[in-house]
């Protein structure tokens, strides 16, 4: 079943994401290094919450930006940060291990109004908008991490902070 291929990968950018997460310094929740970017608070809650987009598209047929109404999480502290993460990966994953091939196949429709972004089998939208979005902005994460001194977590392997 192609749910099988898509598990392991979760499971694994997942755990790598929560990682980074762990690093994140909630007092310098409202850094950004420039002024067009996300504050080092929304990134770290806009990662926490993308994990939940595999389980979103699995529920859904589409998404209409004109009509949706997004409310991003508002953690406190870091451990309600990690939480939004893991009750997000726990989303996906049980909704990846109940999805059959057909749900996967299924075409599925990101819009705004009358204006359709794609459309693409949910298991392309899952690779593509749920998976590499997460990593895509956890490695955002990890330059800020980095322009703040902070120890950056090895994704892949070690990173120069964690080497001996």
């Amino acid at each position: 079943m192609l749910n099988q291929s898509l598990l392991p990968e979760l499971k694994y950018e997942a755990a790598s994401t929560r990682r980074m997460l762990e690093r994140v310094p909630f007092d310098k929740w409202s850094w950004k290094p420039h002024e067009k970017s996300m504050s080092l608070g929304e990134l770290a809650t806009h990662v926490a919450d993308l994990v939940n987009w595999s389980a979103f598209t699995l529920e859904t047929t589409e998404i209409n930006w004109a009509e949706f109404k997004y409310n991003p999480p508002r953690p406190s502290n870091s451990e309600e940060l990690l939480a939004i993460h893991d009750k997000n990966t726990a989303a996906s994953v049980r909704a990846l291990e109940g999805a059959t091939d057909e749900q996967l196949m299924a075409p599925w429709t990101m819009r705004a109004g009358d204006q359709v972004y794609f459309t693409l089998p949910r298991i392309a939208t899952i690779r593509t908008y749920a998976f590499n979005h997460v990593v895509h902005h956890r490695g955002q994460l990890s330059v800020y991490l980095r322009l703040l001194g902070v120890p950056v977590p090895g994704m892949y392997g070690p990173t120069a902070d964690e080497q001996g």
